[in-house]
């Protein structure tokens, strides 16, 4: 008999636990809920457990969230998609709770029952529950209510239809700015399950409600709603109903609705087609370019090359340079950033003309910006622009402003540049690269910022790849052997660093007649920092050079930092010989 209710202990357990006083306890017992289901049986979890809950929501809102997340996924539980309705009565009840995230969770668990819900209990159970909470007394469940329309309206017969547009309707004029505003964030999902007739109708004249809203909370809401309604209906009367709205909206007295429209200005574009775009769209994002809120600017600035691509080019260069110009000397910081970080894509919708004439002036006067953020952004998009206008313009005319800005005081903006370098490479050609960017990578090795002379090295390496290790044999290795001698110990393991880095592009005959010497000789350092690196070196070295090399050179080497006084040097002293044991071993 014990082993039969041995199973059944923890589940009394768990039930108890969902009483206990501590929160923590309480929590636990709810995330476990689908394994007291499993145990009680789909029957006992229809009839007890399931009513238990429903009496026991007054809970911390912590739990009522975990509550509301497991019973979107206990249709399982209680025994398939025909009994789903019994999960309905505890999620309508978390719907009108007061804790926002609970709410939101309950409804995305109602939406996701509802979703596998058959049609005719959808009609006897779910949208009677949608109705209850859109007539509900307290402003939570209605909120709630907005977000399930879109589940319960396709199933729906058809005077019920009609109610529930009717319903909807009333939501967007409530008294409450939050009912309102969860109906204008919600009228998207609910219009694309409506039937197109009604769509020009019902779902237009409630969208104009919202529009027209007092509260711009509620309007910027409605921006969203735009592109959504725009992708829905026939091009002629998404020009007849929308266009007229964004038009508005982007002279909206609200700074955070001229915003919202900044932002999904390119994605309503798409929805009225080219030619309303030009002749009304334009004129509406010069506004936006131009805002007198840097907000406003800034959102607009970062959509230029979007915007842009979808114009014809001399519409580009006639109505949208002349505001990149004055973005480029724009007195926010930021709104030069945002469009720094964009700008560079504009080149190759403009063609190689205008991308001389006009855009190469804005990217000269950005690189030379004071804020570092609009400086990295020019930087990291300069190969689209070479793909234009061609290697020789690039050099002449933005390659000063590079070297420039490699010895920028900002050190991240230094790490930007190092890290092009080797595209800069690439792209230059090896005489170019020589001439003009030669000695700032060496420079780099002995910069005072560690994340620069670890960048440095890691360059020198990917230079070495691009060029061949003969070229690095005559460029890199002489000037980076050299620095060794450095009376600055950091700078001395920068170096010990970039052999390491080196040694597998440039070959076994090199790193045993030029590199490994001068790691041996490091060995006799008086810095136990820079002995201990010697060790992590070799250790890298062994799998690179012949076995013989190994025997007479490293071998000894590391015997003899193993007896070294200090305990670290020791440690990867030993670690080393033990890599070198086993290549000898295997052989």
């Amino acid at each position: 008999m014990a082993m039969i209710d041995e199973p059944l202990y923890p589940i009394a357990v768990l039930i108890d636990e969902l009483k206990n006083e501590d929160i923590q306890l309480r929590l636990n017992s709810i995330r476990r809920l689908s394994t007291i289901a499993r145990a009680l049986g789909e029957e006992r979890t229809r009839k007890e457990l399931i009513p238990f809950l429903n009496e026991n929501n007054d809970d911390d809102d912590e739990v009522l969230l975990a509550m509301a997340e497991e019973l979107g996924v206990f249709i399982p539980y209680v025994g398939g998609v025909e009994h789903a309705n019994v999960l309905l009565p505890p999620l309508e009840t978390l719907c009108t709770v007061e804790e926002t995230c609970v709410r939101d969770k309950a409804v995305e668990s109602l939406c996701r029952i509802g979703a596998q819900m058959r049609e005719q209990d959808l009609v006897e159970y779910f949208i009677p529950l949608v109705k209850r909470l859109a007539a509900g007394e307290w402003f939570t469940a209605r909120v709630s209510s907005c977000g399930l329309f879109h589940i319960a309206y396709p199933s729906a017969p058809e005077t019920l239809k009609t109610e529930l547009r009717t319903i909807y309707s009333q939501l967007c004029q409530d008294d409450m700015p939050m009912v309102r505003r969860s109906a204008a964030t919600n009228l998207g999902k609910f219009a694309a399950t409506v039937e197109a007739a009604h769509l020009k109708t019902d779902i237009m004249s409630i969208f104009e409600d919202l529009t027209q809203d007092d509260q711009d909370s509620v309007r910027l809401l409605a921006v969203e709603g735009c592109a959504a309604l725009g992708k829905l209906l026939e091009p002629q009367d998404c020009v007849a109903h929308i266009l007229p709205v964004i038009v508005n909206f982007s002279q909206d007295k609200s700074w955070r609705v001229r915003y919202m429209v900044a932002n999904q200005l390119y994605e309503l574009c798409e929805a009225v087609g080219p030619e309303p775009t030009r002749s009304d769209l334009v004129p509406a994002y010069v506004r936006l370019l131009r805002d007198n809120e840097a907000e406003v600017r800034i959102a607009a600035a970062g959509k230029v090359t979007k915007f842009c691509r979808i114009l014809n080019p001399d519409l580009a260069i006639q109505h949208i340079l002349p505001c990149v110009k004055e973005l480029s000397t724009d007195s926010s910081q930021h709104v030069r950033s945002a469009l720094a970080s964009v700008i560079m894509g504009m080149a190759p919708v403009l063609g190689k003309d205008a991308t001389i004439e006009q855009l190469l002036p804005i990217f000269l006067s950005l690189l030379k910006d004071e804020f570092p953020d609009v400086r990295l952004n020019i930087i990291s998009k300069l190969d689209q622009v070479n793909q234009v206008i061609g290697i020789d313009l690039l050099s002449q005319s933005l390659l000063p402003a590079i070297v420039e800005l490699a010895e920028d005081r900002h050190w991240r903006v230094r790490l930007a540049i190092i890290e092009y370098i080797p595209l800069l490479a690439s792209q230059l050609g090896v005489g170019f690269f020589d001439d003009k960017l030669g000695a700032l990578c060496m420079q780099w090795l002995k910069d005072k910022v560690y994340s620069i002379r670890d960048a440095a090295a890691n360059n020198v390496k990917r230079l070495a790849e691009e060029f061949g290790p003969e070229w690095a044999m005559q460029h890199i290795i002489p000037q980076v052997l050299d620095m060794i001698n450095n009376p600055h110990y950091l700078y001395r393991m920068t170096i010990l660093h970039a052999i390491s880095l080196l040694a597998p592009v440039m070959g076994s005959e090199i790193t045993c007649s030029k590199l490994l010497p001068v790691v041996i000789n490091a060995s006799k350092d008086r810095v136990p920092n820079i002995k201990f690196n010697v060790a992590k070196v070799l250790q890298s070295l062994i799998p690179i050079v012949d076995q013989s090399v190994v025997e007479k050179t490293i071998h000894p080497c590391l015997v003899e930092l193993s007896e070294d006084p200090d305990v670290d040097v020791r440690f990867f002293a030993n670690q080393a010989l033990q890599s070198s044991d086993q290549v000898m071993m295997s052989t």
